[in-house]
């Protein structure tokens, strides 16, 4: 089969590779679509340690051929995904209390595991959700990973009906975060970002107010715009330090501010404020099995449409190099049904 590998130069290779047997448990899936997201570009460039080798690809989409043997969860024909939860333990306090993602045993596709970026991948059954017959499989790819990830994120900010919330950066990630954060969750949205043309995109995708962070001050933006007040909370999806530091100043007391991009800076906190004001900042990672039902449910019932583009897997070095200079709206989507 034809898989995209990681390279000792930080490229990726497209080249021939055979699978194993399948072990008990497991299923073969010959994959439809795949995402690429920045997390790839991280693992690429050896950004979390050196996975030469490595079979790229957590945002996955395609259908069961064969079933390993002790497989009760799937059968053959069914529409799976293959996310960044490629398996965790299942029995420790992280697994037992609804938060597997922070499983210290965890799996991840494509980063610890090989992943999706290839015509076959084999999956932990129980760890591959279903996806509904009513959302479009190259559609799917996106809440595979940067809708569930948002999903959570928005989920985890607290943010009620009528509040206001700031999604920071209008990436692959940032359109899905407003559209939830809006359709789903009934909040009143601001996006911000430095490009006028991801601006436009999240106003088209629900967002009440657009800034410009470059031509604008964020601060006294978000204070305009609440009657002085500041957000509720803030979603960072960008992958620089300065966002993050933003997204803490246009908060007012009491609010949240949750990080989910991993650029390599470190945050400039001000502690008395934080304490003062009793902000609080958290890391959100990804979503659960059961975080990925909801996010698939809701883009099926149309309440969240991902931007996707069609790609062939020859283009992933070219994908990457756009995705480096800020040209890639919405989610590039390697084909392998044609």
């Amino acid at each position: 089969m034809k898989a995209a590998i990681v390279t000792e130069d930080k490229k990726v290779r497209v080249e021939e590779k055979q699978l194993r047997p399948l072990n008990h448990g497991e299923a073969l899936v010959q994959m439809e679509y795949c995402g690429v997201c920045h997390t790839d570009l991280h693992v690429k460039n050896a950004d979390f340690g050196n996975v030469t080798g490595r079979v790229l690809g957590h945002e996955g989409i395609g259908k069961v051929i064969k079933l390993g043997e002790g497989v009760t969860s799937l059968e053959i024909g069914d529409r799976v995904s293959i996310a960044w939860l490629f398996e965790s333990c299942g029995r420790c306090e992280y697994c037992l209390t609804g938060r597997e993602t922070l499983c210290r045993q965890v799996k991840n596709a494509g980063y610890t595991v090989d992943g999706a970026m290839a015509e076959q991948c084999i999956v932990t059954a129980d760890y591959a959700v279903k996806v509904p017959d009513q959302l479009d499989p190259a559609a799917a790819t996106s809440v595979t990973c940067a809708g569930v990830t948002t999903y959570k994120a928005v989920k985890v900010s607290n943010i009620r009906p009528g509040q206001w919330i700031g999604i920071f950066g209008i990436g692959g990630l940032g359109n899905l975060a407003v559209q939830y954060a809006k359709h789903v969750f009934n909040a009143k949205v601001i996006a911000f970002d430095i490009s006028d043309e991801k601006l436009e995109l999240a106003l088209k995708v629900g967002a009440d107010h657009a800034v410009n962070s470059l031509k604008d001050d964020p601060v006294l933006k978000a204070k305009q715009l609440t009657n002085g007040d500041g957000l509720d909370a803030t979603v960072v999806t960008a992958v620089a330090k300065k966002p993050f530091n933003q997204a803490v100043d246009v908060v007012k007391a009491g609010g949240r501010v949750v990080a989910v991009g991993l650029p390599t800076d470190k945050m400039d906190l001000d502690i008395p404020r934080l304490v003062l004001d009793g902000i609080q900042v958290i890391g959100s990672l990804v979503g659960t099995r059961e975080d990925l039902q909801e996010a698939f449910g809701f883009a099926a019932e149309g309440k969240v449409v991902p931007i996707v583009s069609k790609r062939k897997i020859d283009d992933i070095n070219q994908i990457f190099e756009e995705m480096e200079e800020g040209k890639i709206q919405g989610r590039m989507v390697i084909d392998f049904t044609t």
